[in-house]
């Protein structure tokens, strides 16, 4: 990287307490511009603000170096205030690409939204989803009674869907995870692995008497007929790590967690 000092940094942070103080902190010790000018972006927060910067920078080519001001703080790095332009010049860059969903309302309406963890379909009411499964076009699975499904890509393994018994992808596998949430029938299915390039369809039967709902990260879509999803190797996005504590590494690391 070329000398952080000659490259503009700017601060973000999440609607906490502890967040806004550290970025005012942060502010009065480095140069600063606005998000919109920067090189740099530092997010100070958590993983759920991550995500929210990450989303608001979609296709503006910048670097974004998380310091955890939240609670869990898997996607980013320790909170320090001083050497940070040491910190950024050994930092190692992690480049991802996030899904894109797109579906189809009951109504017939079309809905889109980027995804960099995961996408995630929902039963809304008391009874069980049924889904079709196609991939590439072929049906792979004619009826998965269950509460949802997700896809997520490797980045995302260790969120949502290492919480519904997916497996965790190292980082830089070039796969994706299709996960069950709850399956009732097949009862014994267990998802399965797909390439990072395949196209993954899931059409909601019965969807008037079933409603299921879409989400692509944290955006939602209401009563889907019809949600695919695949990669979207168009977009990049720009993480920062340290070294010591890089994403890759955490990654592995949750594989070995008794």
């Amino acid at each position: 990287m070329s000398d952080p000092r000659n490259l503009p940094l700017a601060f973000v942070h999440a609607d906490t307490v502890e967040a806004r103080a550290a970025a005012e902190r942060m502010k009065q010790q480095y140069p600063n511009v606005s998000p919109r000018d920067a090189v740099i972006i530092i997010a100070l927060g958590g993983d759920g603000f991550m995500l929210e910067t990450l989303h608001a920078q979609f296709g503006d080519g910048v670097s974004i170096f998380g310091m955890n001001c939240g609670t869990v703080g898997f996607l980013m790095n320790e909170y320090r205030e001083d050497n940070l332009y040491e910190r950024l010049g050994r930092s190692e860059k992690v480049t991802l690409h996030p899904l894109k969903m797109q579906a189809e309302t009951t109504d017939g309406a079309p809905a889109e939204a980027l995804a960099i963890n995961e996408v995630a379909l929902f039963r809304q009411s008391r009874q069980a989803a049924k889904l079709r499964i196609r991939i590439d076009d072929v049906v792979r699975l004619e009826e998965l009674v269950c509460d949802g499904a997700l896809v997520a890509t490797p980045a995302g393994s260790t969120a949502y869907n290492l919480s519904a018994h997916g497996p965790i992808l190292p980082l830089g596998t070039p796969l994706l995870a299709l996960t069950p949430i709850s399956a009732f029938r097949p009862r014994r299915w267990r998802g399965a692995l797909l390439p990072q390039r395949a196209e993954v369809e899931m059409e909601i039967l019965e969807s008037d008497k079933r409603p299921v709902s879409a989400t692509a990260d944290f955006t939602e879509i209401r009563n889907v007929r019809l949600v695919r999803v695949r990669e979207d190797r168009k977009t990049e996005l720009h993480l920062l790590f340290d070294p010591e504590h890089n994403l890759e590494e955490r990654i592995l690391k949750e594989q070995f967690i008794p």
